[in-house]
């Protein structure tokens, strides 16, 4: 039977190997969405300027912060594949959080910004050209699938991945408004449906920036993972590890939405050496909850002060005592 920290080595190669190829995938996917939106942007700007429509600049302002947000996401996957160092001993996955976060932050400014200028066009209609505004429009929709087929196919698990695609997303809607706007203003000259479908679409941009703001902060706060809960895991861990007496002081939280870590106490049974009970939590963590990094402090038994009013373990075992991470 292999060494449980061979073992762990083994496995944490495997997955930064799974990490990488993802990584690298992913932000292929992202320079071409990126050249796509460039490419279109300067398009759509001036064909924004020239049909006077407030739904193609809206989306034209989009593409401007789409381009900045797949950049950045380009830049933080590919830092995020470093490998980590003794100052930044989890490496650099985090700044695909820190990306993801930015991006939702962008999104909440992009709808505001939507919202005002409709307002102002509520109260100062401009004069559209519905033909300029429908041609350019439909080019945006189809340059805006197209860099959504390509990000779509990434990892979702991803929050980096899933932020530069609400942009995308974002960008696609508000190219079916101004189409949609300017089939309107063809047939029947009623120019406030312009506003009014590019407050409709900074509201769905809302409702999505929301989430993304949420899951990100949720992360960068070190937030209990989504869905693990620590009784949860006292309860699997006392009930279906023998060589487990008690479980305590259970500490969740994640450096990617994919890569979670744990820490806790346990005190095994009588008999059960220290060793023993670190791989049984261990396998049993990682079987049952998919994390595959745990510290586990070793309590003796009969030590009066195990209890649940003792200061939460440190994440990394000192020297000299008997616990394990793994």
């Amino acid at each position: 039977m292999p060494h449980a920290k061979d073992a762990e080595q083994d496995h944490s190669h495997a997955h930064a190997g799974h990490d990488h190829h993802h990584g690298a995938t992913d932000e292929r996917r992202l320079i071409w969405a990126l050249a796509v939106i460039v490419l279109f942007m300067l398009v759509e700007v001036a064909g924004g300027l020239l049909s006077g429509s407030l739904a193609l600049l809206a989306d034209a302002g989009h593409m401007v912060s789409d381009a900045a947000a797949l950049a950045f996401s380009c830049v933080a996957l590919r830092m995020g594949r470093r490998s980590a160092t003794p100052r930044m001993s989890y490496g650099y996955r985090r700044l695909e959080i820190l990306a993801a976060f930015v991006n939702g932050l962008a999104l909440f400014a992009i709808a505001v910004w939507i919202t005002v200028e409709a307002i102002i066009r509520f109260q100062a209609p401009v004069p559209v050209l519905p033909g300029t505004m429908l041609a350019v429009a439909a080019a945006g929709l189809g340059a805006n699938i197209v860099a959504f087929l390509i990000l779509h196919g990434g990892d979702r698990g991803n929050l980096n991945m899933r932020g530069a695609l609400l942009h995308v997303l974002g960008d696609l809607l508000g190219s079916v408004a101004a189409i949609a706007a300017a089939v309107v203003i063809m047939f029947t000259g009623w120019t406030p449906i312009d506003p009014i479908l590019s407050i409709f679409v900074a509201l769905i941009v809302l409702r999505s920036a929301w989430h993304l703001v949420r899951s990100t902060a949720h992360i960068l706060l070190e937030g209990t993972p989504y869905g693990l809960e620590p009784e949860t895991v006292k309860a699997d861990l006392e009930g279906n590890v023998p060589q487990v007496a008690v479980a305590h002081h259970i500490h969740a939280w994640s450096i990617t939405a994919e890569q979670h870590l744990l820490t806790l106490h346990v005190v095994p049974r009588k008999g059960v050496a220290p060793r023993e009970v670190i791989e049984a939590v261990r396998r049993r963590v990682e079987e049952r909850f998919n994390i595959g990094h745990v510290t586990v402090q070793v309590e003796e038994p009969d030590d009066p002060l195990n209890n649940n009013d003792r200061a939460p373990a440190h994440r990394c075992p000192g020297a000299g005592s008997e616990q394990g991470c793994l």
